[in-house]
């Protein structure tokens, strides 16, 4: 049944990967925190995390092009059983927990799209608080995203398209704009050009600095998803590797040149030093500054400039919108598959690894999202008490998230060490390269997650997020072992 399915081109894979790593408001976030001077981070994390990590997640993709269940598949095969459920347990329950927050963070893009700016605030029906009736939209949103990607992968894909299309015309608007001003204005930049300090008084010191230098490994993130969709792509043994690499290369040349942009059209003090500005509505702001400076470089009356600003801050809470929904599309499905295909069926209820006409895991989606309404109720209409408890499910996720591209980089040189392997993309060919290339991509991992677990200490004396961070993989990892060892005992008990 599945050889008949219709599988995903590379134009379809690039796009999905473009929603699922490349997030636009990561450069307007860089430009808010350090200027020009955020430029050399991301550089540093292209190359010394992201692109090695991707170039290792695309050799294993290849070579495991048949495997149905991503990266718990090349952790099984690289390493071993165990080893690879806990990984992939941490990944998947730390995405249950993405997706509770960012069913809710869809509305305020689509708010501003809609009102030109986030109303989502004071948002009321039928007596319901603001909280609750974005509460309930969330719910809506995750059964309508489920009920269309339970069709089939080529809806799944249809939607990623349409996420990654959008966000790349939001970055042919800024680089068009930006030349358009530049040319208009003589070449003249709003923000002088300084690569090396901060205009923002909050990110002078080193600690900030280092803060920093996480929040751009960060924005890397999201690229091992893809994984558990080798086998629905098309010739998956040259096209996923093709796929990963050319997106790699795109999405690093796309964060720095954003943010050199973003100078072109704002000045940090003029626009961006206000207290009323955060890290929540950053993306709005400055693409409204673009729309309102090209219409002063076209020489606009300042109202017509304004109204341009605001339509560019609308346009882009529709972008932005369509990029949430197709990394939702991604996400929603590729870390479940991971964990119920992938993974032995005897760990499972049946009904959870049964498969609808469309290749689907249909009953695992819809108890997927059972749970996932579940907490968006529980934090809606919970009260205080919810939201601390959500406020603690987020810092438990935290390191739960990215700590699995740990695991996935020390199973690498197991990987390579395996004989027998059809390998059709080789790019770490000597034993040096591919242990430099672990040693990298874990030491910068490690750092990343060690400094954000004691960074609430070192700033705050905050000791409980700290906490609450560290038990968020101990309790996945527990949790993970004791599911695990419940399937193995019943194999034992099996007669042979």
């Amino acid at each position: 049944m599945t050889q008949q399915l219709k599988k995903m081109s590379l134009i379809g894979l690039i796009l999905m990967i473009f929603t699922s790593v490349f997030g636009f408001a990561n450069s307007p976030s860089a430009y808010l925190l350090m200027g020009y001077s955020a430029t050399p981070f991301y550089i540093f994390s292209a190359l010394f995390f992201f692109i090695p990590f991707a170039l290792m997640m695309a050799e294993m993709g290849s070579a495991y092009r048949k495997e149905e269940g991503g990266i718990y598949s090349w952790m099984n095969n690289s390493v071993g059983p165990r080893y690879a459920f806990i990984g992939t347990f941490m990944w998947f329950s730390s995405y249950v927990i993405w997706m509770v927050s960012t069913a809710a963070k869809v509305w305020v893009p689509f708010s501003t799209f809609l009102f030109g700016m986030d109303r989502t605030q004071v948002w009321s029906f039928a007596g319901l608080s603001s909280t609750q009736v974005v509460g309930v939209l969330a719910i809506l949103w995750m059964l309508v995203v489920t009920l269309v990607a339970s069709k089939g992968i080529n809806k799944i894909a249809r939607v990623t398209a349409v996420g990654g299309i959008s966000v790349m015309c939001l970055n042919l608007v800024l680089l068009l704009a930006s030349i358009a001003i530049l040319c208009l204005n003589g070449g003249h930049f709003a923000q002088d050009v300084n690569f090396v300090a901060s205009p923002n008084p909050g990110y002078q010191s080193g600690l900030a600095m280092l803060s920093f230098v996480v929040f751009a490994i960060f924005a890397f993130g999201g690229i091992e998803a893809v994984g558990g969709l080798v086998d629905k792509t098309e010739k998956p043994e040259k096209n996923f590797a093709r796929g990963i690499v050319f997106a790699a290369v795109v999405i690093s040349i796309g964060y720095s040149l954003a943010i050199f942009l973003w100078g072109v059209s704002t000045n940090w003090q003029q626009v961006l030093s206000n207290s009323s500005t955060n890290l929540g509505n950053i993306t709005y702001v400055l693409m409204k500054s673009l729309g309102a400076t090209l219409g002063q470089a076209m020489h606009l009356s300042p109202e017509s400039a304004i109204v341009m600003g605001t339509w560019f801050a609308r346009i882009t809470g529709l972008s932005m919108f369509l990029a949430y929904t197709g990394a939702f599309f991604t996400l929603i499905y590729s870390p479940l598959k991971a964990i119920i295909q992938g993974t032995p069926k005897a760990l499972w209820p049946a009904p959870m690894t049964r498969l609808n006409q469309s290749g689907m895991p249909a009953n695992a989606m819809w108890m997927q999202c059972a749970l996932v309404c579940l907490f968006i109720l529980l934090v809606s209409f919970g009260g205080d008490t919810a939201s601390a408890f959500y406020n603690k499910l987020t810092l438990m996720a935290n390191v739960s998230m990215t700590l699995p591209y740990l695991f996935l980089a020390l199973a690498f040189p197991f990987f390579k060490a395996r004989q027998g392997l059809d390998r059709p993309f080789v790019i770490f060919k000597s034993r040096i390269s591919t242990l430099l290339a672990t040693f990298i991509v874990v030491l910068i991992v490690a750092f990343a997650n060690i400094f954000t677990v004691v960074q609430p200490v070192i700033e705050a004396n905050d000791w409980s997020s700290a906490l609450w961070m560290v038990g968020g993989p101990i309790f996945f990892s527990l949790l993970a072992m004791g599911i695990y060892e419940n399937y193995r005992c019943k194999r034992v008990k099996q007669p042979a």
